[in-house]
Order: C-alpha cells, then structure tokens, then sequence
C-alpha cells in the first residue's frame, strides 16, 4: 500500500491501523514453500536426484499442511477468505474491488495462489509416480500401471516443470511490479504479518487468529503431514 492510498483510506474511512492480516504458521509456510520450489527446480534441472526427492517430501508436507491450514487458519488464511466469483474479480480489474477484498488476497491474487497449489499438487503427486528408468523412480511407481507411470513421467519431466518454473517467475515478476512500480507492500506484511487497514464500516477489521494455541495446532498439524510424507517416501525401494 502507498503513502497516497493510506492518506485516502484515512480520508475515507478514518485513520487506518495495523491488523494482523497473516499468522506465523501462513508466513512460515510462504517462506518455506519458496526456498523449497527453487531448491526442486534445481537440483532437478542439475540432476541431483536424491535431493530433489527429499525436498520434494518437503514440498508434499507443507502443501498438505496448507490445504488443511485453509479450513483451520487465521481468518484471511483460510480458503473461505479468499474464493471469489466473477462479478469481484471483474470489479477487482476495473478498480472497484470491495474494501475486505483488498486486506488478505486480492481476486487477482487468489487465482495465483489457486493455480500455485494446483500445480505444486499435480507436480508432487506425478514426481510419486514418476520413473526415469535410470536410477530415480518414485515411491508409488510399484502401485500403478505402466501407463500411469509413463504419463505421469511426461508430466512432470516436461510440462509440469516449465509451468512451475513460469509461474514462480511471474510470481517474482508480479511482487517487483507492485513493490517497484505501483509501491504496495507486499514484502513487509508477509514478514511481520500487519498490515495497514481501513476500518470496516461496523468497526475495526477482524484480525487473523495468531495466539500460542493456534500456533501450537498449527506445529502439530504440520508434523502429522511430515509424518505422512515421511510414510510416503519409506515406500520408495
């Protein structure tokens, strides 16, 4: 958010106070998740194949804790906070998005996020399955059929790579565009997990959850889907 766009909130809407828009566990994940997906993409275009698996375990432990994390999360963490019709979006575009559609993800943003974990998803679940009858083949490739097993090496060896690698570029690309040129500040909150919001029209905007007992169900989560990830790659011979 700008220096002028807080100035207009305050015009607007009063003054704007700092809101905890996303908990540590979302912050955690978002950090992790990225140095993750640059540690996949390179050891798997360098071929270093028994780290690509073990960060590609990583990668399945936090995506599922993610998806469970969406339903349990802070209020603008959760999936429900940041599913939109056509109608915001459209509206998003044209400059008259809803306040609360600016505070967690923008409707441009959601679909970024939708189509990340998508992909992450398809990519993970295809590397499970994939064999590049060298010397790496995934842990479910004894539990499928051949055919299977050659699609989902396609897959992710070609398609699935350069779609992850195009969408973490426009994701880098995008931040720059709006810390650089429209001087948002998208950085900042993910790292102390404020923001500067406007206050909603029947008061203050309802924070994200971000206590020690959300916390703490937040780490257990998160080692039952280590412990899922771990099971997965123990099938692995």
């Amino acid at each position: 958010m700008t220096d002028s766009s807080v100035a207009a909130l305050r015009a607007a809407s009063g003054p704007v106070a700092p809101t905890r828009v996303w908990d540590l566990p979302t912050r955690l994940f978002h950090w992790a998740l990225a140095v993750a997906v640059i540690g996949m993409i390179g050891t798997g275009l360098n071929g270093a194949m028994e780290w690509h698996f073990r960060i590609g375990y990583s990668v399945m432990a936090l995506l599922l804790f993610r998806l469970l994390w969406g339903f349990v999360g802070g209020r603008w963490s959760r999936f429900g906070a940041f599913v939109y019709g056509p109608g915001s979006l459209a509206a998003y575009l044209r400059g008259r998005a809803h306040p609360d559609h600016l505070v967690g993800h923008t409707p441009l943003g959601s679909l970024s996020v939708f189509a990340v974990l998508i992909v992450l998803v398809l990519q993970v679940a295809t590397g499970l399955m994939a064999d590049d009858e060298i010397s790496a083949s995934g842990p479910l490739t004894r539990f499928v059929s051949g055919d299977i097993v050659s699609m989902a090496t396609g897959w992710h060896k070609a398609q699935g790579k350069w779609i992850v690698i195009a969408l973490a570029s426009l994701h880098v690309l995008a931040v720059l565009f709006y810390v650089l040129v429209k001087r948002h500040r998208l950085v900042q909150p993910m790292v102390t997990g404020d923001k500067l919001v406007a206050p909603a029209a029947n008061g203050q905007m309802a924070p994200s959850r971000d206590d020690a007992a959300s916390r703490w169900l937040a780490l257990v989560l998160f080692g039952l889907c280590a412990g899922v990830a771990w099971w997965v790659s123990s099938l692995r011979v």
